[in-house]
């Protein structure tokens, strides 16, 4: 089961965090900075994978942000990485070439997307096409809602 998803930019800010198992708000911000500096501290060769308390890190940098994810210690690693990727590949196509920026100020797609591909803690639609497509429906359908109340 994956426990948490982190985005942080390389200066350390947290662009967006899902927590999928159960932690009270200081536990969270605890994981949070704990998980943060020990990530930002690695070096760029060092393995993708550390131990943690009770869990797995698995982490995965793009361009200027880390995708990091809390995961069980029973959990296969590489198929975490592949879900970061599938996530990351989603994004880019969603926002078409996507930054930080877009993480910014559309977190809420951003979640969304992630939504799409992690129900609960464990991976809920593999296909990165699949997600694409309901995205851009979703997307249609809140166009044509808006739409709707701007006639009215």
């Amino acid at each position: 089961m994956i426990q948490f998803i982190l985005l942080v930019s390389r200066q350390g800010k947290l662009r967006l965090a899902r927590f999928y198992a159960d932690y009270s708000l200081k536990e969270r911000q605890r994981r949070i900075r704990e998980v943060t500096a020990m990530v930002m501290a690695r070096k760029p060769r060092a393995c993708n994978f550390v131990e943690f308390k009770d869990s797995k890190i698995c982490y995965k940098r793009y361009a200027s942000l880390f995708f990091i994810a809390g995961v069980d210690e029973t959990e296969n690693e590489l198929m975490v990485l592949e879900t970061l990727h599938r996530y990351v590949e989603a994004l880019d196509r969603y926002f078409e070439n996507v930054c930080e920026l877009d993480l910014i100020f559309g977190f809420h797609k951003a979640q969304y997307v992630l939504d799409e591909f992690v129900l609960k803690g464990e991976l809920q639609e593999p296909s990165g096409k699949a997600i694409l497509q309901a995205l851009l429906q979703a997307d249609q359908i809140e166009a044509e809602e808006a739409e709707e109340r701007r006639l009215f």
